[in-house]
Formats: structure tokens, sequence, C-alpha cells
């Protein structure tokens, strides 16, 4: 009996919990009014639409509605009241009759008419629906987690691009469990801009993994595939806003990676590209320009608020299986342990590439949380140096300031220019280690690098490695797993031949890059980082 207290007392406070959410939500919804170029309240229906195309699948979905209700209603119509006519009680006895070659004809002729009937309006939108010649405006829709960046490739705008994520207002409110508005969770900081009654060709692509580009307004939805490219088009015939979200799960943040089109009129969209090109280009920053510790604490705190905060949290605690920043071994070390992790991501993209952000922004974010919270490190890192990283080049360590308003010395040139077939850093991690196409034998500049490895493990007895091995996504995939696996194999015989314990070494699965995230190079090597 006690035991059964306990149970329904679980039970009653669960109960209670529930209630009160639901009765939050409910009164959430009771204040919930229709968004004009979103959901609507009690929607059942399509939404009006706001292109042909839109309009062309909702015809399509009504006359297919209305062919199949009346087949229900005549084959269950002729079933049911046959059964009824002919049951037994009535007296009703089995006919006996051989088979109709006319019947048979007909029930084969006439569905096969039905169908045909059905395909040629639908043959005829799917046709329409992937014609993107002749557009008036091309923009590059890529999916990141969680997040789109756009490009404007061709017509007015060529030039312009920008990352368009959830308001971080919306954020707050979600985290607070305080929904508020129309637009809750579907407002962005920097919505699609096109034209109306123009010809927009969308390409999408994605940075990590499956997402889909979805505006249910203008009848379009397009997946975005790591390593290819789809496209698709709309020609909005009304200005206004327009709402959609991306539509494959794509992970934790799935539901607040929203799309906000706004369509304006001719005149007000050249007066937003005006606008545009000349905000960006007062925001360009010299990649050559020398920080100070002050300025690049501001412009990391920006850039770390509104891609980063999302998953560690603005504490830097992170959640559940997210690291946490403040007190991290990785932001703590070695300069260039952190640049490669930011650059490439980790744990199969649990952890993001960030390659779409410029050097400026990265230097930014790395100097932020090195210096913010509990991490005092003193370190920083200038633009030029993530641009030298890009090509494979990474510093040992970090530039210490010694007071929180003086200049440091830009990075040495010889870093910046160094070519990128060089060997990792003769002291400090992360080091790269390539290997010829196809091949997973070492060679003089592979060996070269682990050497250069080897004195440094050997120097640092407690530090734990992880081996990564990468490859990209063309060809058979299980081929190239096999390869990068061999490969990982390789570097570790060679670690333990120069003296390195086996118990310090910890392989990782290989990792998959696109041609998106680095040249060929970059998909044919083994990393070695510091373990977590």
């Amino acid at each position: 009996m006690k035991s059964i207290s306990k149970r329904l007392a679980g039970v009653s406070r669960h109960a209670a919990i529930w209630t009160a959410a639901l009765t939050a939500t409910g009164a959430f919804a009771s204040r919930v009014e229709d968004l004009p170029g979103g959901p609507a309240v009690h929607q059942l229906n399509l939404p009006p639409p706001a292109t042909r195309i839109a309009a062309a699948q909702a015809d399509l979905h009504w006359m297919m509605l209305i062919i199949c209700s009346i087949i229900l209603v005549t084959v269950f119509g002729v079933m049911f009241y046959s059964i009824w006519k002919h049951r037994k009680s009535q007296g009703a006895k089995s006919a006996t009759f051989h088979e109709s070659v006319t019947v048979e004809v007909l029930w084969t002729i006439v569905p096969f008419l039905i169908v045909i009937g059905m395909a040629l309006p639908a043959t005829k939108v799917v046709v329409a629906q992937k014609d993107t010649s002749n557009a008036d405006l091309t923009i590059k829709a890529t999916g990141y987690q969680w997040k789109w960046g756009y490009d404007y490739l061709s017509g007015e705008g060529e030039g312009i691009a920008f990352l368009s994520a959830l308001d971080p207002a919306q954020r707050a409110m979600s985290d607070a469990g305080k929904p508020e508005g129309n637009d809750y969770l579907l407002r962005v900081d920097h919505p699609l801009v096109v034209p109306v009654d123009k010809k927009v060709r969308i390409i999408t692509t994605a940075n990590d993994v499956i997402h889909s580009w979805m505006v249910p307004y203008f009848g379009v939805k397009q997946d975005a595939i790591p390593g290819f490219v789809r496209d698709t088009w709309f020609r909005a015939e009304k200005v206004g806003d327009f709402y959609g979200q991306c539509a494959e799960l794509c992970g934790k943040e799935h539901a607040y990676m929203p799309i906000h089109v706004k369509v304006l009129s001719q005149a007000d969209f050249t007066a937003w590209v005006e606008a545009e090109k000349k905000r960006l280009a007062a925001l360009a920053d010299d990649p050559n320009k020398v920080w100070t510790m002050p300025e690049l604490m501001a412009r990391g705190e920006k850039v770390y608020a509104a891609n980063c905060a999302a998953c560690h949290l603005p504490t830097g605690k992170g959640a559940g299986p997210i690291k946490p920043l403040d007190g991290s071994a990785i932001v703590q070390g070695p300069l260039g342990e952190q640049m490669h992790v930011v650059l490439e991501g980790r744990n199969n993209g649990a952890m993001p590439s960030w390659k779409q952000l410029s050097d400026t922004e990265l230097a930014a974010v790395v100097t932020f949380t090195k210096n913010h919270w509990g991490n005092h490190t003193g370190q920083l890192v200038q633009p030029a140096q993530f641009k030298a990283a890009r090509a494979g080049e990474f510093p040992a360590g970090g530039i210490p300031a010694a007071n929180p308003g003086a200049t440091p010395a830009p990075a040495p040139a010889a870093a910046a220019s160094a070519p990128s077939t060089a060997a990792a850093p003769a002291a400090g991690m992360p080091y790269q280690v390539f290997f010829a196409t196809g091949k997973s034998e070492l060679d003089a500049e592979s060996t070269a690098t682990l050497k250069a490895a080897v004195e440094y493990l050997k120097a640092h007895p407690d530090v734990k490695i992880a081996l990564s091995g990468f490859v990209d996504s063309t060809g058979n995939a299980d081929a190239n797993a096999e390869l990068a696996k061999n490969r990982a194999t390789a570097v570790r015989g060679a670690l333990e031949a120069g003296g390195v314990a086996g118990n310090r070494i910890d392989m990782r699965k290989p990792e998959v890059i696109t041609a998106a995230q680095g040249a060929d190079r970059e998909g044919r090597r083994v990393d070695i980082v510091a373990a977590q």
C-alpha cells in the first residue's frame, strides 16, 4: 500500500505539472492570431497561395481529393448496398456465373483512364516546379546547424551575402517558457529579401547535415544536402512577409531554424540592395588589420551571442552532451587547437565547422572565449592567423597581451605566407598528417610531421591525443571510411613506434567533409588533436 501511495503521489505531481503546462499553452494559444504569410489558427487546408505554382498545387490537391472521394463513396456505396440488399436473412442466395470478359476489360480500362486523368495535370505541375531557367535572380541558400546562409549569385543584388538566424529575443522567450507574438519562433535577424513579380531561383546545399528549405505560401520545399546542389524557384505575386521552416529533422535545434522571406516592390528592393551593399561595405574588415584585446572582445561577444550561445549557453557552461567552454582544456590550451576546432568542427558535426564566418569574426570569438567567464588566458588571435590557418598553418600558442589595452604585435609574416604543403608546427597541437590521394602509406612529408608530433608528445607525457581520419564525400562511402581508418592506423603505428604509449591514443570514427569545407587536400588527412 505504501508503494502504491508513492506511485499515486508521483502521478499526481506529474499531472499537476502537465496541467500547468497545458494551461500556459492554452493561454498563449488563446492570444495568438493568424500570421499573414505564416501559420493560421486552426488551419486545416493549404495556405492561401502567393505564387502560381502554389495555386496550381492547391488546385491539384482539391482535384485529387474530389476524385478519390468519389471513388471512395462509389466503391463502398456499392459494396455496402450489396451486403445489405443481398443478406441471408432476406432469403438471398449466391448467384452462380462465369467470368465476364466485358467486365474485366472495363475494370481495367476505367481505372487506367482515371489514373491518366490524374497524372497529366500532376505531371504538368511537377515539370513547372522544376523549370528554373531564365531566372531574374539567383540566390544560394546554405543550411547550417541551425541557420540559413544566403548568397545573391546573379541578378540585382549580386555579391550580397549574409546569415539568417532566429532572432535572439525569440530564443530567450523559448528558454523562459514565455511565448509571445504571432510570429513566435519565426522571426529572424536578417530575412531573405526579393522583388515581387520576379523569377527567383533558389539553389540549396548544406554545410553539415540534410536540411530542407520550405515556404508553404510559395509552394516550395527543396532539400539541402551536404556535397550536393539542388534548385527550385518561385515568383511571388504579392508583397509582404512569408514564413517557413526547415522541413528536415536536422538536430536538436531543428525547431529554431525558421525562414522569413520579405517580398518588396521593385523600387523598394532596389533601395534595399543599395543600402545593403553600403552596410556590408562598412562592415568589411581588413584581414591584415591588427586588433586590440578590447576590440576583439567586444566583437567576439556579438559573434558568440549570434552563433555559439544557442548550444554552449550565454554562460559558457554547455548543456547535456554540449561541452562547456568555461574552464575547457581546449579553450585554455594552445591557441592552434581551438582554432582547428572552430574551422573543422569535431565529432562528426556535433560541433559544426564555422568556416562560413570571416577571419575577423573567428579571431574575435576565439579571443572572447579565451578571456571570458573563468577563462583568463591572456591569449588573442589576429584575423591574419586565421587566414593562415585556413591554409593549414596553425600557431603553436597565442599572443599574450601584456595589458588589456595593449596592441599586440602582428603575427609573423612567415606564418601567414607559408605554403600549405609545409609540415605541422614544431611544437603544439593540432598536427595534420596528409596522405596522397587514395593512399594510406606515410611519405616524406607525413613522416616529418609525425616526427614533430612524437617530440612534442614525449615532452608532454601527460597529454592524451585523439586521431581523426578525414575523407571527402565523393565516391564509395564504405571505401572512403576504410581508407580513413587505415590512415589513422598508420599514424597510430608510427606514433607508437616513436615511443608514444598506446593508452594515450584515442581512435575516433572517420569524419566526412564536403567540397564546400575545404580543398581535396583537406579530405585526405589525419588530425592529431588533444583528447577531451
